[in-house]
């Protein structure tokens, strides 16, 4: 990896760094003029409030919760709240699995054993619905060779206070207990544990990445010195974005998944935004420009891009607040303050750090050793591997585009197999407890433990009605047994539901189908259904109303916002499509891997048959905005020469050039930092990592090194085109790398007419 440098100083700027008209001393107005004329006070400043957000977010993790699948206005989550309240029983979350061995489960000293723990669990505060098979005989709670059976309890509250009571009753439970081995399981000790699982992995990952991390930005930037700076800007965003999350904690539920967002993207974007700002401002010393005017040309030029681009990628993040789901929107929160955080360091901390370190930039030149070892070469311009490969490119221009595409909408294939499913404990580890407990239900148990749908009948009905319905839905295709009905109350007051139990797994095709019948068939009172497939079917039909929305926000905000970068039209539409064919690799990895089981051996995963709905919505998000992150980088360079020079071949040239190297090494560090969060033990976790590492890779290495160039070759100078009344609102609103706006356009007349780049004229 070699020394990220420009091959040639800033352009439509005077030597000193400043931009025309502006003598490279002059001090700079607003937060630029802040930043450089009071450095020290600046990083005191960030000091202090960086202490405050350690503070602040301290045990924000425990605070999560591991939750947040479910749309909170679905029929499902209704009849899910409603049986809380007047059934308990019928919703246990808590399993003890009692194990009696050769004994079996109706020996007297087992049995007497069982009871007192069903009683003693009866009586522990929070504690409600405490059944099992020592008190109601039901053979569900018994396994098939009679060794096992099950006490079944519901702890109540939400997520954090069902919690601290499962922590505290735990270990009074769980191990030996005269003649029986307890264990603990249930849909909370799985969601316990989880997160509990998710918090370690996350320091392993920090860990893991952060000297990792250092290593690849020393090797890029050679100094020492220069390699700390991104490092601190990132753990500024991280310990910031905590905080923040911590203050949302108090409104809302935020899901605990989202700390790994944060980790991955504080450090990838603090590293991107420095990689990119260290390198304008050694560009603007070499120019000759002193080390605060270099500072200033780099906030005017440099810094307006690294700002434009993490609007690109917030408001892709952002696109995730239209859904329901308390899952999705927690990656919202996360995403849009470690991406705002760590942009708002780079352009604050770091410069201040520039200021004062001045040439001293270069410090520790850890590469100076090797430097003198080799043998003294021929001088050659940085950035010209990059510049050749991107002639070679463009001579070729309709193979590397055509076998690029091609090559990319194949590994995306197998995407069209994908199967939606639901998170469950196989996302946990094979040793983890409370996996090993459901695995003994699913295998030794009659039936698929937590699989049935549950029906919840509220309004007056006489027995025969009740009656009537349980026949009426027994008699349904794919329903298996239908147990109950179990009554509460009289009149309108009154409340029953049934237990239904469908055919294949608890949310398998079969089971999906039988909602759809449930909630078709007719009742003389009012219905809804809820259980796994239910919540499923709400998820999916959720996710599927908002997608167009979250899509088009996400759409039509990077065409406007990469409009206003570059004053085409024709651009922002092949940034949007080729950064959609950088993720096909990803998604068509995502079920070749994790849903089919491919290298799951390897990975250390257990394969479902199916991808946990909301996974590919956040993995686009993520993705797409990242690559929007590289995308703006380039763009931006390619415009600046463009506008220089009027050479559209010599400015796609020119823009690989300067930012080849720089896009390649912070692919590089981010997928670092994406594959160890990659090497959690939750399945979620490692497909969120790795899927996304292999998407930035392949955007960096492959479409903005194969595709953009051979594209824009194609397009020729119409990728420059724009009607008249938009060049001429670009003209006025534009935003570029020169740090001034665009200068208006005087010759536009014909609304088809491709602007004539100013640097170009007379």
């Amino acid at each position: 990896m070699s020394e990220v440098k420009n091959p040639a100083p800033a352009r439509g700027g005077d030597p000193g760094g400043g931009p025309a008209g502006r003598p490279a001393g002059a001090p700079g107005g607003g937060w630029t003029g802040l930043v450089t004329a009071r450095p020290r006070l600046t990083l005191l400043v960030a000091l202090v409030l960086t202490a405050l957000a350690v503070l602040a977010g301290g045990g924000v993790g425990d605070r999560m919760g591991s939750g947040g699948w479910e749309d909170p206005a679905a029929e499902s989550t209704y009849a899910t709240e409603a049986l809380e309240r007047e059934f308990p029983g019928s919703q246990p979350n808590l399993l003890l699995l009692v194990d009696a061995g050769k004994a079996g489960v109706d020996d007297p000293a087992v049995a007497a054993e069982a009871r007192r723990l069903t009683e003693r669990l009866a009586a522990e505060p929070g504690v409600e619905g405490v059944g099992s098979y020592w008190t109601t005989g039901s053979p569900a709670l018994r396994s098939e060779d009679g060794t096992q059976a099950v006490v079944a309890a519901r702890i109540a509250g939400e997520e954090k206070a069902a919690g601290e009571v499962l922590d505290r009753i735990a270990p009074s439970y769980r191990g030996t207990r005269g003649p029986v081995e307890v264990t603990l399981g249930g849909g909370l000790a799985v969601r316990h544990e989880m997160q509990t699982i998710i918090q370690e992995d996350l320091l392993r990952a920090e860990l893991i990445a952060l000297p990792l991390t250092l290593v690849l930005l020393v090797m890029v930037f050679g100094s020492a010195v220069a390699a700390l700076l991104p490092l601190g800007v990132g753990i500024v965003a991280i310990l910031g974005t905590n905080a923040v999350l911590r203050g949302i904690t108090e409104f809302t539920d935020v899901s605990v998944f989202a700390q790994n967002l944060t980790t991955a993207l504080g450090l990838g974007l603090a590293i991107d935004y420095a990689l990119f700002v260290v390198r304008r401002y050694r560009e603007e010393l070499a120019a000759g420009a002193d080390p605060s005017a270099a500072v200033r040309t780099t906030l005017r030029t440099a810094g307006r891009t690294v700002l434009f681009s993490a609007l690109t990628v917030a408001v892709s993040l952002a696109a995730m607040l239209v859904f329901p789901q308390y899952f999705l929107r927690s990656f919202a929160y996360a995403g849009i303050a470690v991406v705002l955080l760590a942009a708002a360091a780079a352009l604050t901390l770091l410069p201040a750090a520039l200021v004062l370190l001045g040439h001293r930039v270069d410090a520790l030149d850890l590469r100076r050793l090797l430097r003198r070892r080799r043998a003294p070469a021929k001088d050659a311009p940085a950035g010209a591997g990059w510049s050749r490969a991107a002639g070679l490119v463009m001579r070729r221009a309709p193979v590397f585009a055509v076998l690029t595409t091609a090559g990319l909408v194949l590994l995306g294939l197998p995407f069209l197999g994908v199967k939606f499913g639901t998170a469950d404990d196989r996302q946990l580890p094979a040793t983890a407890t409370s996996r090993i407990v459901q695995e003994e239900l699913r295998e030794g148990f009659p039936g698929d433990p937590g699989g049935s749908l549950t029906v919840l009948a509220q309004g007056p009905a006489t027995p025969a009605e009740y009656g009537a319905y349980r026949e009426r839905i027994a008699a349904l295709d794919g329903v298996v047994r239908v147990d109950g009905p179990v009554v509460s109350g009289t009149g309108a007051d009154a409340h029953a539901y049934y237990s239904v139990v469908p055919e294949g797994p608890g949310a398998g095709t079969a089971a999906q189908r039988a909602v759809g019948e449930l909630r078709a068939a007719e009742a003389p009172f009012d219905t809804s259904v809820t259980g796994q497939a239910a919540v499923l079917v709400d998820s999916k039909d959720a996710i599927g109303e908002r997608l167009p929305w979250a899509a088009g926000i996400i759409v039509l905000v990077t065409l406007l916002l990469v409009f206003l970068l570059t004053g085409s039209v024709v651009i922002p539409v092949q940034a949007v499509v080729l950064n959609a064919l950088s993720l096909t690799a990803m998604f068509g990895a995502v079920v070749w891997v994790f849903q089919d089981g491919h290298l799951s051996g390897l990975l250390g995963f257990t394969a479902t048959g199916d991808i946990e709905t909301t996974l590919p919505v956040l993995m686009f998000c993520v993705a797409f905005g990242l690559s929007m992150d590289y995308g703006v980088f380039l763009l931006s360079r390619i415009k600046e020469e463009y506008d220089t020079t009027g050479d559209h071949e010599g400015a796609v040239r020119f823009g690989l050039a300067c930012t080849g190297g720089l896009i390649t090494a912070a692919a590089v560090i981010l997928a670092v930092v994406m594959v160890a969060i990659g090497t959690s033990r939750v399945t979620n976790t490692k497909m969120l990592g790795l899927g996304v590492a292999l998407a930035v890779v392949m955007d960096a290495m492959v479409v903005r090194s194969l595709l953009v160039p051979s594209v824009m070759k194609l397009t020729g100078r119409l990728t420059w085109w724009a009607p008249g009344p938009l060049r001429r609102f670009h003209d006025r609103f534009g935003i570029s790398e020169s740090g001034a706006p665009a200068a208006p356009d005087t010759t536009a007349g014909d609304p088809g007419e491709i602007r004539e780049p100013v640097g170009a004229r007379g």
